[in-house]
């Protein structure tokens, strides 16, 4: 690897994801040993230098030779281009510099509802602006994919239970209208971290889905994976909202809207 010399990278150090690919980095001689700063650990010299607040939503890369910084997905092409400069210049291609700049700021502005951190509220925190935009763009994501995969499942826990996405989206999505409407005076100005929060949960329960959707065992067995799955997801809700400073009341409504949804569903299989 081609090491770029004389930057700094100055990462989120309390976001695993952050640490995870600015460490390599530094570990496959991307950059210097000592080429990337924790954000909570800035320097005078690189606060005087960055965008503070920008900083917060677009990782930095600081140049100590002519004083510049690059933020966000230029950061990142900098440090990969000058290692492998092709992949720079395909990247910077306009339909996929727009492409790969919208990823990064839906995982950039979501960053905290996906790996939430007993840290963030600090003033110092690298947390991101709220962005309305890329946070329905994220609930309506994981909506879509839960509902797509649990469409797939729902044959599984029953064989008479036909493949409905239409139905497994309208749960999704009347979860998300239930917790709005019934904690929306108790949460206030947490309800959007709330919902994103919940989503990810969401989303880790599809995920372990998935692994059961390439096997072949009888129903009885897929209702014992579902409920250990739904199980799973009880203790990261609640371990969430413990990070979030909120009570059981969410997790309660949470719990109450999930055996209403059964409840239906096995009405409709009777």
């Amino acid at each position: 690897m081609k090491t770029l010399k004389n930057h700094t990278l100055l990462y989120d150090n309390e976001c695993p994801m952050c640490a995870m690919y600015s460490k390599g980095f530094t570990k496959w001689g991307m950059l210097d040993e000592n080429g990337r700063e924790a954000f909570t650990e800035i320097s005078i010299k690189n606060k005087s230098l960055v965008d503070f607040h920008r900083a917060k939503n677009e990782i930095a890369l600081v140049n100590h030779t002519t004083h510049e910084v690059a933020y966000g997905l230029d950061s990142l092409l900098l440090i990969i281009g000058n290692s492998f400069p092709l992949s720079e210049k395909i990247a910077r291609i306009p339909p996929l510099y727009w492409l790969f700049k919208k990823l990064y700021s839906f995982i950039s502005y979501n960053r905290k509802q996906i790996i939430p951190s007993k840290k963030d509220q600090t003033e110092q925190s690298c947390v991101p602006d709220f962005n309305l935009k890329y946070r329905i763009g994220y609930i309506a994501f994981v909506a879509f994919f839960s509902a797509y995969i649990l469409s797939l499942f729902s044959t599984k826990l029953a064989p008479n239970l036909s493949s409905n996405f239409f139905r497994e989206l309208a749960v999704c999505l009347g979860q998300i209208l239930w917790q709005t409407i019934f904690l929306k005076a108790y949460l206030k100005d947490k309800i959007w971290d709330y919902i994103g929060n919940m989503m990810t949960v969401s989303f880790i329960g599809t995920l372990l889905l998935l692994p059961a959707l390439m096997t072949d065992f009888t129903s009885a067995f897929y209702m014992m994976y579902f409920g250990a799955v739904v199980f799973i997801m009880f203790l990261e809700h609640v371990r969430r909202c413990k990070i979030l400073k909120l009570n059981w009341i969410p997790t309660v409504s949470w719990m109450l809207f999930r055996l209403t949804a059964l409840a239906c569903i096995i009405l409709i299989t009777i």
